[in-house]
């Protein structure tokens, strides 16, 4: 699996990222822009086109970070968190937040440079209670199941649409619950399709994010549980 080389990132930046009434510091590569053509040479022939969108912050990170701070989380049982999975965790920011909710979180992505972001991420804003994990959605580890699922902007190629909705099958743990945000890209149908096709029932509400000097996007959040 990929690993971003570090001599295509360039000089890093840290930038404050509000959500609610809330201040998070999220570190990220200054020139997002020259990572658009990098290729990883070790791959196979599939893992050509891989593009490492994971370095940008997207509006619907902010979305997912939004509506974590404001899910009415239950409390510990017995001293023990409720643990949360980030996929395609990229920069790590709803992880991050999920960790200021007391939630024990494991970062998990395709590119482990983004974990290391993820991680660095958690612990500048002061969390230690997480874990990172190199995933490939069509082959998750066997057994692994987690009570809570969190993604954001993970629908932007038609053919991953299934793959993802298989990850949610397998991943989730029985009463468990996904939230998903997503700008609404073109393969959002076939999401939904693929959900029914899983037997994961879903409701779909509307969201909306903005970051400094950048317009609102509109989108929307899953909340994914087993039918």
């Amino acid at each position: 699996m990929p690993a971003t080389p570090s001599e295509v990132l360039g000089p890093t930046v840290r930038e404050q990222v509000f959500v609610e009434d809330q201040t998070f510091i999220i570190t990220r590569p200054d020139k997002v822009d020259r990572l658009s053509g990098h290729r990883d040479p070790s791959a196979g022939t599939e893992e050509e086109e891989y593009i490492p969108f994971w370095a940008d912050l997207w509006p619907a990170a902010r979305m997912l970070a939004k509506a974590i701070l404001k899910e009415p989380w239950p409390q510990p049982v017995n001293g023990q968190p409720l643990t949360a999975m980030e996929i395609g965790c990229g920069l790590g920011l709803a992880g991050v937040v999920a960790l200021s909710r007391g939630l024990r979180v494991i970062f998990s992505d395709y590119d482990a440079t983004a974990l290391r972001y993820a991680a660095d991420n958690a612990r500048i804003n002061g969390y230690r209670d997480f874990d990172v994990l190199q995933l490939d959605w069509r082959q998750p580890p066997p057994g692994l199941q987690v009570p809570v699922v969190l993604g954001s902007d993970l629908i932007y190629q038609m053919e991953m649409a299934p793959v993802l909705a298989a990850l949610l099958k397998k991943i989730l743990a029985p009463g468990g619950v996904v939230l998903l945000a997503d700008q609404e890209r073109v393969p959002a149908p076939a999401f939904r399709e693929a959900l029914a096709t899983q037997q994961l029932a879903f409701t779909q509400q509307p969201a909306r994010a903005g970051a400094p000097g950048v317009g609102r996007v509109k989108g929307s959040l899953y909340r994914i549980t087993h039918a």
